[in-house]
């Protein structure tokens, strides 16, 4: 199986806020990422320690949702650069994976 380095990365946000939308689409129109994901939690917490539930008598739209997406390292670094002064501080995770890609 052949592999290749990629580096991931995880952004932490709520659903109020109001960057999602122009967010993803500098993802998709700017940098051209090959995919990207939104992931809605149904419960959690960040450093305000106020937890984020959802009910069904609870009828606000603040759940946590994690933003995700790998591509090559370096035009990963360059995005980042760009993304630094969007994202909150300590919001943002990245880290080194392997992506298999096709046989020679």
């Amino acid at each position: 199986m052949n592999m290749t380095e990629v580096t991931m990365v995880r952004i932490y946000l709520s659903e109020k806020d109001s960057h999602l939308d122009s967010l993803l689409q500098r993802l998709h129109d700017w940098e051209k990422l090959r995919g990207v994901t939104v992931f809605r939690g149904i419960s959690g917490f960040g450093e305000s320690g106020r937890v984020h539930t959802s009910s069904f008598t609870d009828l606000t739209m603040d759940l946590p949702v994690v933003l995700e997406f790998f591509d090559e390292p370096g035009k990963i670094e360059r995005i980042l650069e760009h993304l630094n002064n969007t994202i909150k501080p300590k919001h943002m995770v990245k880290w080194s994976a392997w992506v298999n890609v096709a046989e020679d």
